[in-house]
């Protein structure tokens, strides 16, 4: 079914009251609505006519306008639109312009050379093996954020146990978490099914935790959990870390977004993965949202359809 505009909403709806009232004019003699004498004398068949003749030129002037209405509208979309595609071309090159870079400077290095001591070349191989591994992340976030915005309706869902996916990523980051000195408090029930897709629920709990980890801070608690509603579950994904300034929380949702860029690619973060968390959020019938923790820390709420 094809979707109404906003200018054919517009000159439905007035067409349709100028309509309601003609007739109710017309039909009725008196206005208390208990006399039914519809065209009874000459006069309201004048009336009628007159009538007609306003609805055809109200109809024609409405048509017209609401045209000029809907091509404003896309011709504002279009460049709003192609707006953000150059922002988000420009920011996907300058991300791939220094990994690409470095790859390129250590594989240079080690060919122009190829005495090199053996302990130098072995850092060059680890630190170009780093640089491609993060252009890959890139690419593959990049990937599932086209797969969202573009084919939505191509996303497989099955019935999923959303605490033992969690349980597995908990497992994963186990390492990391010891390592940066942190507790990971799981308070979800003993079982939540929901229909979702996996891969995509793996992600938004996987950025989470990722997030906390590289930008939290050592020695953070970071908690779970979820209540029950009638037609969500909604989580509670909080930590105790460093925080960010209210001024970034409207826009850590934003592509490429980055409080600390120098920090950011010291971890390795691609920018995407709260883009990522936000667009699979929305894609399951839930939404997000994010406020500062007390006395310090941040505060992740986010739904999902049951």
């Amino acid at each position: 079914m094809k979707r109404l505009t906003e200018g054919r909403k517009m000159f439905i709806i007035v067409m349709a009251i100028y309509i309601f009232y003609g007739a109710f004019f017309v039909i009725f003699d008196d206005f208390d609505r208990r006399v039914w004498t519809p065209l009874s004398e000459e006069w309201d068949w004048h009336m009628m006519g007159v009538g007609i003749v306003i609805l055809v030129i109200l109809a024609f002037i409405l048509h017209r306008y609401s045209h000029r209405m809907d091509e404003r509208i896309s011709r504002e979309q279009a460049e709003k639109e192609n707006t953000l595609r150059r922002q988000l071309t420009q920011n996907i090159g300058h991300e791939l312009k220094t990994p690409v870079a470095s790859i390129l400077g250590y594989t240079e290095t080690l060919k122009d050379n190829p005495d090199i001591a053996p302990d130098i070349r072995q850092q060059f191989i680890e630190r170009t093996h780093s640089q491609a591994e993060r252009l890959t992340h890139l690419l593959s976030d990049l990937s599932t954020l086209n797969r969202l915005d573009y084919a939505p309706d191509k996303v497989e869902k099955e019935r999923l146990d959303l605490c033992r996916l969690f349980s597995d990523i908990v497992q994963e980051v186990q390492l990391s978490l010891t390592q940066h000195n942190m507790t990971l408090r799981n308070c979800l029930p003993g079982s939540i099914v929901i229909r979702g897709n996996q891969s995509l629920l793996y992600s938004v709990f996987r950025n989470l935790i990722d997030n906390a980890i590289n930008h939290a801070g050592n020695g953070t608690t970071i908690e779970l959990t979820a209540s029950e509603l009638p037609r969500h579950w909604q989580f509670t994904f909080s930590d105790n870390g460093v925080g960010i300034a209210d001024k970034h929380l409207p826009h850590i949702f934003e592509r490429f977004y980055r409080i600390d860029k120098s920090r950011s690619r010291a971890t390795g973060g691609t920018g995407l993965g709260l883009s990522i968390v936000k667009n699979a959020i929305v894609m399951h019938g839930g939404n997000i949202s994010v406020k500062a923790n007390q006395p310090r820390g941040l505060i992740f709420t986010f739904t999902l359809e049951k």
